[in-house]
């Protein structure tokens, strides 16, 4: 592997032999016409009388010694890798596949995923083997469970769908698992997840997680980077059809009724965006909007005005990946169409490609889902606008009504275009 293409190593390999055969050409050279003239003598004597008469040209002989002493000096360079590879603490055995991973992910798209919920971690778990260049931008307006608790007790933004999109882009397979880990007992801490009160934790001492996002992404290896879309805490209030307005994310799916959402908004308005976040919008090759609720995961990001208008004036493709179902109480009788044009309206601009699943759910599933009121949404009776721009490629888990992770990246890695290596 050490050979593959892209992984940086042959060209080197190349320069090493040749310095070293111009360097025995120098050497030699120095010591026929040099000083050490009689040196050179006596070793060439020396070589011919180890070489019995017939067995071989003498030249034949030069080019072994030759071979002989270019082996013991890439022995001598892998020998000197290994030492500085383990003084790191780097396995030297899987060196060779962190470089090739590393390597390939470099040539990876600059993607901006914005959304929150499983949906988005679900995304980046498996854009995180296409690119090292992944951006999420997390909704923080949850106000329900772990999140909710954090929020009404430090004045903090919800810190839940951050703590699953760092687990999902976390090169450390063990903080990824602890930063999930759910405590089922203790006073106080019971429904909590570590990540939940370690980035309750870090808010509380650098004044904010703002001033924390640079640590964190240490600390956590992240591959790609991770950002709340604004490190203000703030409310999501939906307008309803019949007029009323709900307060708290938590309280939409109860507190609707019959009704519809047809709007939502973020009490405080203009809410900051971090530089940080817009420069990613700023330079990606490619937008990603969602999978994840439409109202409660992929709308509150875009209610951030800087957020908005960065995406507005981003020259990068607009992809919102489509709902594969309709969810009670958010968007119950919502068409697939409906979910774009909602869209459209809270961020102002149309997302240029709509990513629809063509694989078909088992009726088991699809009975599960419309007994709690979710219907499958698709591209029947859709206008001729999105039909243009829809992608259709199977994008679920098997017997599941959810996107798997490999397929969705996929089909996001054959819209986005690739990028040469830098070095």
């Amino acid at each position: 592997m050490w050979l593959a293409p892209g992984i940086g190593v042959k060209r080197w390999l190349v320069l090493f032999v040749f310095c070293t055969l111009v360097g025995a050409v120098g050497f030699l050279h120095f010591t026929w016409t040099g000083p050490l003239h009689f040196i050179a003598t006596r070793w060439i004597l020396y070589l011919n009388a180890l070489t019995s008469p017939g067995v071989m040209p003498l030249h034949v002989t030069g080019m072994l010694v030759m071979g002989l002493s270019l082996v013991g000096a890439f022995f001598s360079i892998a020998m000197l890798n290994r030492s500085m590879l383990r003084g790191t603490g780097t396995a030297p055995e899987t060196a060779v596949d962190v470089l090739y991973e590393r390597r390939n992910l470099a040539r990876g798209p600059r993607i901006v995923a914005v959304g929150g919920g499983t949906g988005l971690s679900n995304l980046l778990s498996g854009l995180r083997a296409h690119t090292g260049h992944t951006t999420a931008i997390v909704a923080v307006s949850d106000d329900g469970g772990s999140s909710g608790r954090l929020r009404e007790s430090l004045d903090m933004i919800a810190p839940g769908d951050l703590t699953d999109c760092y687990a999902a882009l976390s090169d450390s397979p063990v903080m990824a698992r602890l930063l999930l880990h759910r405590f089922k007992r203790g006073d106080g801490i019971e429904g909590h997840t570590f990540g939940n009160l370690m980035l309750a934790t870090l808010s509380e001492e650098e004044g904010g997680l703002a001033e924390a996002m640079k640590d964190i992404h240490e600390v956590l290896r992240i591959r790609g980077q991770v950002f709340p879309a604004t490190t203000a805490p703030a409310t999501l209030v939906a307008r309803l059809s019949d007029g009323r307005e709900i307060r708290g994310e938590s309280k939409f799916a109860p507190g609707v009724g019959e009704a519809r959402i047809c709007e939502v908004r973020l009490d405080p308005p203009g809410l900051p965006a971090l530089p940080d976040v817009l420069a990613a919008i700023q330079g990606a090759e490619q937008i990603v909007l969602g999978p994840g609720s439409l109202f409660t995961s992929i709308i509150p990001s875009l209610l951030v005005p800087d957020i908005a208008r960065a995406i507005r004036n981003s020259a990068a493709p607009l992809i919102y990946v489509a709902s594969l179902m309709t969810e009670p109480g958010e968007t119950d009788g919502l068409s697939l169409e409906g979910h774009v044009t909602a869209i459209t309206r809270h961020l102002g601009r149309t997302p240029d490609c709509v990513l629809v699943n063509s694989a078909v759910l088992p009726d088991a599933v699809i009975d599960h889902y419309a007994q709690a009121g979710a219907h499958v949404l698709t591209l029947e009776a859709a206008g001729r606008d999105l039909t243009s721009s829809a992608v259709v490629v199977p994008l679920i888990q098997p017997d599941q009504a959810r996107h798997n992770p490999q397929a969705l990246a996929q089909a996001l890695m054959t819209l986005a275009p690739r990028r040469r290596l830098q070095n």
